[in-house]
Formats: structure tokens, sequence, C-alpha cells
């Protein structure tokens, strides 16, 4: 899904020549992720066979991604309705399958350290491959491989067996309804999400952000793609070693200082001492990410009832989604106000997520 971003305006400009379609079309992609996360998360605390409905979100994704290749071709209203089945569809897999990680890897410090470590592989990889492939091909063929790997995705999860979160046979209204309560009603499991959720505010803002610095201080956006890379390649080699060696402090204190030690860096890297000083504090600062996502992710199992254990997952990832597009739109919009300011910005977004994660009862449960 994350190379989707990348490939769909591409697809855009070289069928449509237009930009616009291109954003209209990524945008729902993603939009209805978010209001159809708390649906998707109850239908997997009630499903017998979880699996199945992943599977099956996988295979509406793929199908999305086959018929926008043939963007230029088919009517435009119909690969904007199937990218929204698609982006419907994606929190069974966005959120969902990672409430099931903890079941299948008995450790779930590792369990969601590698499950983080696939998030960050999914960012780094998507886009660069894609990036690659519109060097040797027409960006259609990028959209078929995606969707090529969707529905690889779906058959490989179809033969995973997830284990059934049943609980109360309520109605789906009244699991969507406990669910929502458990997450704005229960104070450690609201503060972990109203945390987390903050901190993508600022992740989504960098990109923008570190273009905006690099036409300030060199007159070109070409060293903001080198600061956005710098932030991916930290990411993942945090992620690689939280693998190895996960973190084994309370959580809540690795999420704390986690945001602390992002946020400072980010601050620190406005700082104008030379754009080498701006890509290595940068890229330090993609290293606490792996760390504080793990935890995140620990936390979340940890604090949700097995019934609700999918809902609070999907919607919990649903929020970090819109914060994170939401971040990209504020900072976009501030751009007169300067990239160093843009950044620092950025850094103390970070920096209050952790002190709301001051929050977090001593005795959270």
């Amino acid at each position: 899904m994350a190379g989707s971003a990348v490939a769909i305006p591409i697809l855009a400009v070289q069928q449509m020549n237009s930009v616009g379609i291109g954003g209209a079309l990524v945008a729902v992609s993603l939009g209805p992720s978010v209001l159809a996360a708390p649906l998707a998360g109850a239908a997997l605390d009630r499903a017998r066979r979880p699996a199945l409905l992943v599977a099956v979100s996988g295979v509406l994704t793929a199908m999305a991604f086959a018929v926008t290749a043939f963007l230029g071709q088919l009517p435009l209203p119909l690969v904007f309705a199937s990218l929204a089945v698609a982006g419907a569809a994606s929190p069974f897999y966005m959120g969902g399958l990672s409430s099931f990680v903890a079941d299948v890897i008995p450790d779930g410090r590792r369990a969601f350290a590698f499950d983080a470590l696939s998030y960050n592989v999914s960012a780094v990889a998507g886009p660069a491959f894609v990036a690659i492939m519109a060097l040797f091909l027409p960006a259609p063929a990028s959209l078929a491989v995606l969707a090529a790997t969707a529905a690889a995705g779906a058959v490989s999860v179809s033969l995973i067996a997830l284990k059934s979160h049943s609980g109360p046979r309520d109605s789906p209204w009244q699991t969507v309804v406990a669910g929502l309560r458990r997450i704005l009603r229960h104070r450690p499991l609201a503060v972990v999400t109203a945390a987390s959720t903050l901190s993508q505010l600022g992740q989504g803002g960098l990109a923008i952000a570190a273009v905006a610095l690099s036409i300030e201080r060199i007159g070109s956006p070409g060293d903001g793609a080198l600061v956005v890379t710098s932030f991916a390649v930290g990411s993942l080699l945090g992620a690689l070693y939280e693998t190895v060696r996960p973190t084994r402090a309370r959580p809540h204190a690795v999420m704390m200082a986690g945001f602390l030690a992002t946020g400072l860096l980010t601050v620190g890297a406005a700082v104008d001492v030379g754009t080498a000083w701006t890509v290595v504090a940068i890229g330090l600062s993609g290293v606490f990410t792996a760390s504080t996502a793990a935890a995140m992710l620990f936390l979340r199992n940890h604090l949700s009832p097995p019934h609700l254990r999918s809902q609070i997952f999907t919607v919990g990832a649903g929020l970090r989604a819109s914060a994170s597009a939401g971040g990209a739109a504020l900072a976009a919009s501030a751009t007169g106000f300067g990239g160093a300011l843009g950044l620092a910005v950025v850094g103390i977004i970070w920096v209050a997520s952790a002190a709301l994660m001051a929050a977090y009862p001593k005795a959270g449960q």
C-alpha cells in the first residue's frame, strides 16, 4: 500500500497529465480507512476465521490496483470507486492484522518489534521500488506489480491460522461502542492512543518541512529528499536492531523517552550548522521511532480485552494515518513561515507527545 502513494500520482501525470487527479486518487484510497476502522475491527473480533477477512481485503486491494493500472482507459469514476473500496478494506491488514501478532509469536516484545519492522520495510521499500520501476517501465506496470504483491499477501495470510478473538456475541453496533468506549475511557489506553496519534501529526509534516528547509537554505528542494531518506533509513536501522535486541524497559517509559529523543534531535536539526548536521540529526531521530512503535503496539495489545483487540488496533491505526495526513496539510499551509521553524515545530510536537505520556498511570493496566 505504501508504494501506491507514489505510483498513483506518477500514473496520473503520465496518463491524464494531472497531478491533481493523482492526489485525489491517493486521498480516496486512504480516506475511507478512518471511517471503516471501527467496523473492520469489530468484524475481525467477531470472526471465527479472521484470516479469511484479511485475505479478502487483500484481494480487494489487488483488484483496485489492477483497475487503477488502466487509468485513462477506464471511466474515472470506476477508478475512484475501486480505490475507495480498497481504502475501506485496508484496516483489516493495516492495524487489524497486527492485533494477531502476539498470538503467533509468543514473546510479545519481539513480536511487535517484528511488526514495527514490517511497517518500516514497507514504508521504505514500497516507494523506493516504485521509483526505481518508474525509471525503466511505464507507470501502469508499477500498479500491476503492486496488485500482484497485494494478491500474494492475501494468499499468504489465508494460510495462517489466526486465533479467533470471539467473545460475547453482542450486536455489531454494541461491539463498536464498547471498543470506542474502551479507547476513550480507559486511561492508560487513552494516553497511549493520544500520544501516538499526536506523534504522527509531527511525522506527517516532516517531509514538507524538510523540503521547505532545503528551499530556504539552498534554493532547491534537493536536500529535502535527502533529509527524509535519512529519517527513513534511521527508522529502518532502529527497527532491525529492535528485532535483534528488543527493549525490555517499561513500554510507556520507552515511548516517552523515544518521543523525547526524536523531538529534541529534530529541533536540533533545524539549527543552521550545515546540511550534514541536519541529515545526521534527522537520521538519528528516526532510529528512536522503532522502539516507540514496538512499545506502542505492545501496550495496545496488553491493554485491550481480547474480544475488542482488533477494533482497538484498527481504530488506533486509523487515527495515526489521519494525523499523519493532517500533519502534512498543516506543514504545507505553514511553509511561508520558513523551513527551519517548520522543522522545529515538528520536533516540538514529538516532545509534546512525550509530555502526554507523563499522564500514563504508574499502575497502568
